[in-house]
């Protein structure tokens, strides 16, 4: 199998690409659970190019999403009233933990309106019809929150 570029190293961030790959590391687990997280992300290492701060971005948010997924799915739950997490698009739901790790966790790394913005054009690109909306929504929400409980 020949390894393929997600999208042109030109006109994606390495952030982006290391999103993008978080994104479907976390999708494969919403249907092979038993799968380990390092072992997914190095299947993609052999078949998809990325820079060196691509997979170590992409780690870091696969680490955080995994050891703070308890946090995140409340989050999400609690911002996502009429919709439940187990009945959300398994797209949708991948692009939000990796964001919602880089607002509630990430922000020495990434600002957390940049998380959102960049989740939004994954889900465009990845997702339904609704999908951007659907998140930036959901996002905003635990954005402000997450901003109500900060320290002063």
């Amino acid at each position: 199998m020949s390894k393929t570029n997600l999208e042109p190293e030109s006109i994606a961030t390495f952030r982006r690409k290391a999103r993008e790959i978080a994104l479907q590391v976390l999708f494969q687990r919403e249907f092979v659970s038993d799968v380990d997280v390092m072992v997914s992300l190095d299947y993609f290492r052999g078949n998809v190019t990325a820079s060196a701060a691509t997979w170590a971005y992409a780690e870091t948010l696969l680490n955080g999403v995994i050891k703070n997924k308890a946090e995140i799915d409340g989050a999400l739950s609690e911002k996502s009233k009429s919709w439940k997490i187990e009945r959300m698009s398994p797209v949708d739901l991948s692009i939000m933990r990796v964001a919602t790790f880089e607002i509630l966790f990430g922000r020495a790394e990434a600002p957390p309106k940049a998380a959102i913005n960049e989740a939004v054009e994954i889900a465009k690109r990845y997702g339904g019809n609704d999908s951007s909306a659907f998140i930036n929504g959901i996002l905003d929400a635990v954005l402000t929150d997450s901003l109500k409980h900060e320290p002063s």
